[in-house]
This record gives C-alpha cells, sequence and structure tokens, in this order.
C-alpha cells in the first residue's frame, strides 16, 4: 500500500527536512485528503502536538471525514486514542509516550527515562484494539554502532553498526535498539512505521538495510518512510513485504502516486494482470474483472474504473458503450497486493444483463438510497411528486407527526409501517438541511466506538 503523508504545523500542510527546516507548506488539507484516498490510508501528522505547541484536532476532525486516516502526533492517553477512533481513525500512531517513562522524565538515557511502555501499550491495545495501532520507531544509525545489548545479541543491527530510536521530533536520542525494541513490542501492536531520520526529507533514497533487518525481525507490518525518491525503490520496499510513507517525494513531484501505487502492487502471480473486485459504497458486490497496470492507471486517469479485457485483448472502460460507468471512490489492494477491491458510484444497471449487479438483479434497498431518490425528487421534481411539495415547514410537520403516530402503534405491523414513514420524512428534512444519512450512521458509529 502507498500512504500519502499530510504532515499539520501551524494550521498548514508542511513538508520539513530533517524534521527541522521547512521546505514547502500548502493550506488545502482536506482536498489533499480527498485525492489522497483514492489510493489508500492517508497519514495524517499533527507535528504541533508532538512537539506541545498545540493541537490541529478540528482540522483533523474534517481530513476524518474526507478520508481514511492512520493519526499520529502528540497521542499520550488511551481516552485520546478513542476519541480519535470514533471519529473515524483507521489507525492510530503512537510516538515518544510509548518510550518514555514520564516517572523520570528529565533522567535522560542512562537515568531509566526510556524504555518500552509496556503498560501502557496493554492499555491501549485494551482501549480500541492492538491491531489500530501503530508504533513510529524513527531511528537513527547509532554513532557507537548499536547498543551494548544489539551488540551482544549478534543481531542484524550490530552487524550493521545499530539504529536508535529517537523522539521528541527526532531530537532526543533514546538509547533504545531499533530491532530489540520492535521485537518486545510486536505483541502490543498491529504494525510498525519506520523512519530512517538520517534520510527524511533528503530525497537521497531509502537506505534497504535497516528495512531489511526490521522485516526479519518482526512479522507485525511495517510501513517505511525516509528519503524514498524513486519507483525502483517503491518496488523494492513492496518486494520486501512493505508499506511505503511518501512526503516529500510526492509533493515535489519527484514521485507520481498513480505510479507508486501500480509499482507497489505485485503482478507476479498472475503475470501482469489482478483481480477487481467492484463495490457499491453500501458494500454491495458489482462485479469482478482483471486490471493490468495500464489499467490501473487509466482507471484514476480517467476516474472511472477500468478493466483489462482478456476477451478483447485491451483496455476496457465499464460502461464506454453502455453508459453505465463506474465512478472511482478509493481503490485498496489486499494484503497480499495481489487483488484490488475498487469502491465505486454506479451510473446504472452493472451487469450486461441488465440487473443492477452481476451477482443479483435489485439493488439494495438502504438508507443511502432513499436519500438518494428524495434528493433527486428535490432536484427535479415530477408533476405529483409528493416529495416535491415538503418545504421546510410541512417536513417538519411531518416528522412530528409520525413520530406521535410511531409512539402509540398498537403491534409490529402498525410499527413498521410508522417507523418507515418517520424515517421517510426525517430523510426528507436531513437532505433539505444538507446533512447525509452516512453523517448520521458517522456519528452512530462515534458513539458506538466511545
Amino acid at each position: 500500500m502507498v500512504i500519502a503523508s499530510i504532515d499539520l504545523q501551524d494550521g498548514k500542510v508542511v513538508q520539513l527536512r530533517q524534521g527541522a527546516e521547512l521546505v514547502l507548506q500548502r493550506d488545502n488539507a482536506p482536498e489533499l485528503a480527498a485525492e489522497f484516498d483514492r489510493y489508500g490510508e492517508v497519514a495524517v501528522i499533527d507535528l504541533d502536538a508532538a512537539m506541545g505547541k498545540g493541537s490541529h484536532g478540528d482540522l483533523i476532525k474534517t481530513l476524518l471525514r474526507r478520508a481514511e486516516c492512520r493519526v499520529g502526533g502528540g497521542i499520550k492517553t488511551p481516552e485520546q486514542a478513542r476519541e480519535l477512533v470514533s471519529l473515524g481513525a483507521k489507525k492510530i500512531i503512537l510516538g515518544s509516550a510509548a518510550f518514555r517513562n514520564p516517572e523520570k522524565r528529565g533522567a535522560g538515557r542512562t537515568g531509566g527515562e526510556f524504555g518500552l511502555q509496556i503498560p501502557f501499550l496493554e492499555e491501549m491495545a485494551r482501549t480500541i484494539g492492538r491491531e489500530r495501532l501503530i508504533l513510529a520507531v524513527d531511528a537513527k544509525a547509532s554513532v557507537q554502532g548499536g547498543s551494548q545489548a544489539s551488540t551482544q545479541s549478534g543481531s542484524p543491527a550490530s552487524a550493521q553498526g545499530g539504529w536508535e530510536i529517537v523522539v521528541d521530533g527526532w531530537k532526543t536520542p533514546t538509547g533504545l535498539d531499533l530491532l530489540e525494541t520492535a521485537q518486545a513490542a510486536e505483541a502490543l501492536v498491529g504494525e510498525f512505521l519506520f523512519t530512517n531520520v538520517d534520510r527524511e526529507g533528503t530525497m537521497t533514497g531509502i537506505d534497504l538495510t535497516p528495512v531489511r533487518a526490521l522485516r526479519e525481525a518482526v512479522t507485525a507490518g511495517v510501513t517505511v518512510a525516509g528519503g524514498v525518491s524513486s519507483l525502483e525503490e517503491i518496488e523494492a520496499l513492496a518486494a520486501l513485504g512493505c508499506d511505503v510513507q511518501l512526503g516529500m517525494a510526492l509533493y515535489t513531484g519527484k514521485v507520481n502516486l498513480t505510479e507508486a501505487f501500480v509499482r507497489s502492487l505485485n503482478w507476479k502471480k498472475v503475470p501482469d494482470t489482478i483481480p477487481v473486485i467492484a463495490q457499491a459504497p453500501d458494500g454491495q458486490v458489482l462485479m469482478t474483472g482483471v486490471a493490468d497496470p495500464e489499467a490501473v492507471t487509466e482507471t484514476f486517469r480517467r476516474g472511472k474504473l477500468c478493466f483489462h479485457s482478456r476477451s478483447r485483448g485491451k483496455l476496457w472502460m465499464k460502461g464506454e458503450s453502455s453508459g453505465n460507468t463506474l465512478e472511482l471512490l478509493r481503490l485498496r489492494a489486499d494484503c497480499d497486493r495481489d487483488a484490488l477491491l475498487a469502491t465505486v458510484e454506479p451510473a446504472g444497471p452493472v451487469c450486461h444483463t441488465g440487473a443492477w449487479s452481476c451477482f443479483g438483479t435489485d439493488r439494495r434497498y438502504t438508507w443511502e438510497f432513499l436519500q438518494a431518490i428524495i434528493a433527486e425528487r428535490f432536484r427535479n421534481p415530477r408533476p405529483g411528486s409528493y416529495t416535491a411539495t415538503l418545504d421546510d415547514e410541512l417536513v417538519r410537520e411531518k416528522v412530528l407527526e409520525e413520530a406521535e403516530e410511531l409512539c402509540t402503534a398498537k403491534n409490529q405491523a402498525e410499527l413498521i409501517w410508522e417507523a418507515a414513514d418517520l424515517l421517510y420524512f426525517a430523510t426528507a428534512l436531513l437532505t433539505r438541511a444538507g446533512v447525509t444519512v452516512q453523517a448520521v450512521l458517522d456519528e452512530l458509529d462515534r458513539r458506538h466506538k466511545q
């Protein structure tokens, strides 16, 4: 998976060289999040919170409504993590708090200030689930050739000079060996984010030596950042089984996100093609097909789902003849990167038989579908349409009326009938107010996760 990074500082999206020197900044974080979301999860890092200089909480809430995000920066308590997950964060990135003993703050490396905080990670895992935890293991090459423990263990780190974890925006060395710390932590987290601090923001290329060592040391997922500057490096990292997080190379245009996505996929199991499953936003499976690199590239370029037609032996965009195209919302690779799940918005029936789906005749009736019908009636009133007559005053009257009738229903049949009426009028009220039913579902999901 290719993960685009949005680093926040002073209300702006920034890219820093070596975590300090400002290289560029943008002020369009929501638009960037929506675009990056087509390719994979978006890493949102609150640099100010990480440095204790404030928080971008409101902006992050906006980004969580626009994209599937993993969020990090200054997260120090399980309550913070739970709140972010309840707002829609897919994963939580933990940094300094996982390595510093708050009771010995200021004691330094030799005074016991730093060490893997097992109770903290255990509490985090209990609160939001181990699978949602990413541990940021930002590291520099160790000047002394690795910690004493790593040298005695004969680990790959000792053979190559060792890598030391650093915290506080990469300013504070901890004395903790990268590999030993990761091995001790992997029972408590689902993934590691490894940043090669020596290369971060320099676009001088990734050093694969510590990446290989970390990949061999742990079985948990590994995402790599720091210095990635070419498609060849992305392909090499994918071959090692690692995801890649892009920052400077992406923002400066040195790496194209579409090309990076294509190169990160595994094209070797069935040479040059991978299966694609298309699903509607409500999860209904619509069709399957296969794609080659050209089809994936064209999918992003056109914003419509494209396949490789085996019968025609060429590129084929779904709906190019019928007009029943599939508008791309996002593409996601599976865990082995050899299959794709495309979330799409269908323009009409998907199957060549005229059925809504290749796996069933009818479109699933969902709350979202109801709102789509109501919205269409408001946009294009039809003669005799009752829905089109529902102005703000009338729709509120009907909500109150139907709520009372639901409460006085005498049996199950009446309950079902009145509940359907209330849901219809409540949805009309939401639609007139510009509120999506997905926003309501997101709020219910937030409450469930609290």
